[in-house]
Parts: structure tokens; C-alpha cells; sequence
């Protein structure tokens, strides 16, 4: 895998100026929560960096990555530029920086919609996306607080918001979204919040 440096020098010519300090930060925020919840802080601070490496690049070139990968990806994921670029990441992890842990491809791949029976590294990546230091929105500061207390709380509550969000557009919900926010409201009503 390549080094911190050399995949900040990749992401720094190849997205967004704002999309570079944001995935700084979701790498930052991430490595904190997995410091904090017993988590691998070096594969979330490699994760939080990676997750929208793909983001800015056409739909075309999205397609044939999922393709290359063998990534079959639902109806509307493909039709969704917002949700594209989590599995079309895969293939810029996997082929040019080198990263084959399973753990951190699978947060990178479902950042934007989480899944149902969510790993620690998974919901922090979804979570650190959300309320990371630049995200101004009403109730984030209460969000940021409450991931530093419960993890598994701040996700259902910004699962929540997501499919509201999604509803005020009139969008679709897809459909590992209801069944992430349905099982981390079961985790934590059977087992307690981390």
C-alpha cells in the first residue's frame, strides 16, 4: 500500500480543492472515534482519506471501474452520482494505492449508504463523513457531541436525517439505508449503545 503522502499528493491532483479538505477531515474525525471506540486508528485515518477518491471523476469512468472490479451495483446506485462513487472507489484503493484490506474498502464502498450489520470501521466512516469539522448544518454540533458519547446513538440520528433530507427532495431511499438504520436501532435497543 502507498504511504499517507503519497496518497495525499494523488487526492491533491486529482479532486476538488474543497473535497481534498473535506476528506482531511473525515480522516481526522475518523481516527479520533476509532481511537475513542476501541477501533484501528491507522485503517480509519487511511479510510476517512480514501472515501470520496473517486467523487469527482465522470460517470463513464465510474462504470468501467465498477466493471473492472466485478462490482454489481443496483439500479439506483448507478443512476445516482451521490452514490456512485463509493463502489467506483474500490478500484482507485485496490489499483492505485494499493490497499487490499477488506475493512477499508468495504467503509470506503458504503459511506454513502451504510449496510445492514455495520463493522466499528464502517459506521465511523459513515459517521465522520457526516459531521466532520466543516459541516455546517442545523444540529451538527449536537451530532459531533453525541458521536464522542455514543457512536451507535449519533448513527441512528444521522440516519435519520439522511432519509429525511432524502424525503424533503422527494428522492429515493435506498434501500441498505433502512436496513443500516433498522439494525443499529436493533444493536442498540438489544445490546446497549457503544
Amino acid at each position: 500500500m502507498q504511504d499517507l503522502s503519497s496518497i495525499m499528493e494523488y487526492l491533491g491532483n486529482n479532486i476538488s480543492t474543497s473535497r481534498y479538505m473535506h476528506s482531511i477531515n473525515v480522516s481526522r474525525t475518523a481516527k479520533k472515534l476509532a481511537e475513542l471506540y476501541g477501533g484501528d486508528p491507522a485503517k480509519a485515518e487511511i479510510a476517512g482519506l480514501v472515501h470520496d477518491c473517486a467523487r469527482d471523476i465522470e460517470k463513464p469512468l465510474q462504470l468501467k471501474y465498477l466493471k473492472e472490479e466485478g462490482i454489481e451495483a443496483d439500479e439506483l446506485t448507478l443512476g445516482t452520482v451521490e452514490l456512485l462513487h463509493g463502489p467506483a472507489a474500490i478500484y482507485i484503493c485496490r489499483r492505485i494505492f494499493g490497499i487490499e484490506d477488506e475493512d477499508i474498502l468495504s467503509a470506503v464502498r458504503y459511506h454513502t449508504t451504510g449496510k445492514e450489520n455495520m463493522s466499528l470501521l464502517e459506521k465511523i466512516i459513515y459517521l465522520s463523513d457526516y459531521i466532520e469539522p466543516a459541516r455546517s448544518f442545523p444540529g451538527v454540533g449536537e451530532l459531533r457531541e453525541l458521536a464522542f458519547k455514543s457512536l451507535d446513538k449519533a448513527l441512528i440520528l444521522v440516519f435519520n436525517s439522511s432519509i429525511r433530507y432524502i424525503l424533503s427532495k422527494n428522492g429515493f431511499i435506498h434501500i441498505d439505508t433502512i436496513l443500516a438504520r433498522n439494525s443499529a436501532l436493533k444493536e442498540v435497543q438489544e445490546y446497549g449503545a457503544l
